[in-house]
């Protein structure tokens, strides 16, 4: 019999997953995996947040002196205004996924998606370097993917943007064209992102469109546009292969899923927490684990 697991005491501190949905996050299980491995009595858990509640859920934290927390959909951009102060980073790309409290004790918010992103996609770098890239999405997940193509050393030539609301896309295209450099930002209706689609080198799934448990879902259901040649990164990452990955891999195209970029974004978020780096090959390992592979 397993040893049980160690019980929360007084002094035991807490960081928080809000979002919804959240029943099917990894986080919990990479921050605990880590705590453990350091030896610190230090619990995460993730918490389901209603769409218009955020306001209440960072007056918890406040209130409840939790360590700090994660923040995802559909709260990435709405829990802006509720902190003290922004880096510069999450300023830039309009959104926050990490809460923590800074040396002078404010509650302040980051983005550590972007870095998170460019992990995968390092290996692939020679062939993106200039290319032409298809984002979906216009929420969180996209703001920090666009930031971070638009400031990486194989910043795309072209990056187009096809969201459900374009009107968001637009918005999310005019506040971040001023560190785009050369980069050239366009917005399509995603119904009518065909031709952006086959012309793509990269194609990025930065909506929810796929996750469990709306496995059936897909950003793009016309299979037969993708190619040979092309990059497809889902950044979904449960199930580890979404119909987009399943059906861009069989016409040729090379899949990327979200787990690199998950372990990525909570290492540093872990380092802002604790002041250590996360134990990356154990938490790789218990991941693994985990899904079975």
């Amino acid at each position: 019999m397993s040893d049980p697991a160690p019980l929360l005491d007084a002094e035991t501190r807490l960081v928080a997953l809000i979002g919804q949905p959240v029943t099917h996050s990894l986080s919990p299980l990479m921050h605990n995996v880590a705590f453990a491995a350091h030896g610190l009595n230090w619990r995460y858990a993730a918490l389901p947040v209603a769409p218009g509640r955020v306001v209440e859920a960072v007056a918890g934290l406040r209130a409840l002196s939790f360590a700090g927390a994660n923040v995802t959909v559909p709260h990435k951009e709405a829990a802006l205004p509720h902190v003290d102060r922004l880096t510069d980073r999450a300023k830039a790309i309009g959104a926050l996924n990490t809460l923590f409290w800074d040396e002078g004790g404010a509650l302040t918010g980051d983005n550590t998606d972007a870095a998170g992103f460019l992990a995968p996609l390092e290996e692939h770098a020679g062939a993106l370097e200039g290319c032409h890239a298809l984002l979906f999405g216009a929420g969180g997940a996209a703001r920090a993917a666009t930031y971070a193509l638009l400031t990486s050393g194989f910043a795309p030539a072209r990056l187009t943007l096809a969201a459900r609301t374009p009107q968001r896309a637009e918005r999310l295209a005019a506040d971040l064209a001023p560190v785009g450099g050369d980069s050239a930002l366009a917005v399509v209706p995603e119904a009518e992102a065909g031709e952006a689609v086959r012309s793509a080198r990269l194609l990025v799934n930065a909506t929810p469109q796929g996750m469990a448990p709306e496995t059936g879902a897909t950003p793009w259901p016309e299979a037969a546009d993708f190619r040979a040649g092309q990059v497809a990164y889902d950044l979904v990452y449960t199930p580890r292969e979404t119909r987009f990955l399943r059906e861009a891999a069989a016409q040729g195209a090379t899949p990327v899923g979200g787990l690199e970029m998950l372990v990525g974004q909570a290492a540093a978020s872990y380092r802002r927490w604790t002041g250590r780096d996360m134990p990356a090959a154990t938490v790789r390992h218990a991941l693994r684990k985990h899904l079975g592979g």
